[in-house]
């Protein structure tokens, strides 16, 4: 279907500025990008955060503030905030699974308020310029927590949900209850955007087939291991393992040359551009990989990345 879409979620670390606008320059395909999560931090946006969502590098790209928030007292600023900064869509996190967010009853701990997840429909109506979506788990610790604000999702003006069919306390293994993601599909009253387990073309695919009716897929991980992904399912063909490594290779060049010129020392340099590689070790192997995260200084991480083409 033409109007099926790929996303790329945000992963903290990893997928700023810079990565976004460099990753779309060198492969395209991705309909939007989301920032990191932004939040509150004594009642003021963290500076670096804004910076982020506003940054010159966010031209080439669609980009999509995502919040996170505990109550309505930290959304409507937030909203208010991004709003007064130019924002006509902002998607609301309430399915990061990280416990020091979920402890303070952000992310996916949001869905144990149901007092206050009820209030976000009426917030939203406030903001009648403004496309909201939604981000979201199956509960904290019961893949049918979910039910409980089933009804306020309906009642939410939103382009669409994307839907992670794990609970929070699962992080990012264990299985997926597709079973409750069909369950969902039927009940929420939106579009709704896979998540979870993207990482080849092949599984985009698949999820496309066993639910023609989503409106799209969501990655994160999958595209940070493999950047070519969504660029290859555009293509409708699986690159080669040579073809791949070498547009990886330039993405990586690119990359590295923006944090140069832009950061001070070994450390720094290396303290952003070593996360390129956390998630790749399939794709460029254990060894390459290993010495990578073993580098101390620019000169041997150089020779360790050397070792990604070899």
């Amino acid at each position: 279907m033409s109007d099926f879409k790929i996303d790329i979620a945000p992963v903290q670390g990893h997928t700023d500025a810079a990565w976004r606008h460099f990753h779309q320059e060198i492969y395209g395909g991705a309909h939007d990008y989301y920032t990191p999560f932004i939040r509150l931090e004594k009642g003021e946006f963290r500076k670096h955060d804004l910076k982020d969502f506003l940054s010159d590098l966010n031209a080439n790209h669609s980009v999509v503030p995502q919040v996170i928030f505990r109550d309505m007292t930290e959304l409507k600023p937030l909203i208010d905030g991004l709003v007064s900064q130019g924002a006509k869509r902002i998607d609301l996190n309430t399915g990061c699974p990280f416990p020091l967010q979920t402890a303070k009853g952000r992310g996916a701990g949001f869905i144990a308020n149901s007092e206050e997840y009820h209030k976000i429909p009426a917030l939203l109506a406030e903001y009648p310029e403004v496309s909201f979506s939604l981000k979201m788990r199956l509960g904290f610790a019961d893949p049918d927590e979910w039910r409980q604000v089933v009804d306020a999702i309906a009642d939410m003006p939103l382009c669409h949900v994307t839907l992670h069919p794990r609970v929070a306390r699962q992080q990012y293994g264990g299985d997926l209850y597709l079973d409750r993601f069909s369950d969902f599909i039927k009940e929420c009253g939106h579009p709704v955007i896979f998540n979870g387990e993207i990482k080849t073309p092949g599984d985009i695919s698949d999820i496309q087939v066993r639910y023609p009716e989503i409106a799209g897929v969501m990655t994160a991980r999958g595209v940070l291991g493999r950047p070519s992904l969504v660029a290859e399912y555009e293509e409708g063909r699986e690159w080669s393992r040579e073809e791949r490594i070498g547009k990886m290779l330039r993405f990586h060049r690119e990359l590295l040359c923006h944090y140069e010129n832009s950061l001070c020392g070994d450390s720094q340099i290396l303290s952003k551009i070593k996360p390129f590689w956390e998630y790749a070790e399939t794709e460029i192997g254990r060894k390459a990989w290993k010495a990578i995260r073993k580098a101390s200084n620019m000169a041997k991480y150089h020779s360790a990345v050397a070792m990604v083409e070899q």
